[in-house]
């Protein structure tokens, strides 16, 4: 399913989401333009579970060395799909997020929903050594904080059935209950597989229960 839009408008404009849009896409063509340095680029500014897991032995209180790759991580995307497919989410859903929290404490929740991610995605392979890239954790979040703030706003949704595309609208709730367990069914599968198949869905769970765990309080400022 791919969201289109939702019929949740917001009160204010979202100045974060819109600044976050537009730094994940200049870095992407700084990304684009590296040629041959692209691959150093990654490993130096993506998240490897590898070298977090041996800086935690060898220099646990170097905060920067450990934590650094983990924020960095999320400006980087692997490709234009990557890059569109996150960025399209993020403005769908970060709007209404922003709204609610304000811009300070909403960059403060985007960030802290990536490193809750990426965190996640050490603990399901430490050792890993594949460099980890891409906002997805960090939007997970936020679609975890939209669920449980707006579980009755509408998500217009490009839904394949059979080999037919039909426009539907669909409760944020159902839309967004069915995505996070595709990605933990997914994650699941891929763990019993020994195979990730290059996405860290370990990563798209741990944003969403971090993201909908830090909004509670918002939440109950409602009622």
């Amino acid at each position: 399913m791919i969201p289109l839009r939702d019929a949740n408008p917001s009160q204010s404009f979202p100045l974060i989401t819109v600044t976050l849009i537009v730094a994940n896409t200049i870095v992407f063509f700084h990304e684009r333009a590296l040629g041959p340095g692209l691959e150093q680029f990654i490993l130096t500014y993506g998240f490897v579970p590898a070298v977090y897991f041996h800086s935690s032995y060898v220099d646990p209180w170097n905060f920067p060395a450990r934590f650094a790759p983990m924020v960095t991580s999320m400006f980087l995307h692997g490709g234009w799909m990557h890059l569109i497919g996150n960025m399209w989410t993020l403005w769908i859903f970060g709007d209404n997020v922003e709204d609610r929290l304000g811009r300070g404490r909403y960059l403060l929740y985007y960030v802290g929903c990536g490193l809750a991610a990426c965190y996640l995605h050490y603990l399901t392979g430490p050792r890993s050594g594949i460099p980890v890239v891409g906002a997805s954790g960090a939007i997970a979040g936020v679609m975890g904080g939209y669920f449980i703030l707006f579980p009755r706003a509408r998500i217009v949704t490009l839904v394949p059935i059979f080999i037919f595309l039909q426009i539907m609208t669909i409760p944020a709730v159902v839309f967004l209950a069915f995505w996070f367990f595709l990605q933990l069914f997914n994650g699941a599968a891929a763990n019993a597989a020994s195979f990730g198949g290059g996405v860290a869905w370990w990563a798209h769970v741990g944003g969403f229960i971090a993201g909908a765990l830090l909004i509670l309080p918002k939440r109950r400022e409602q009622y």
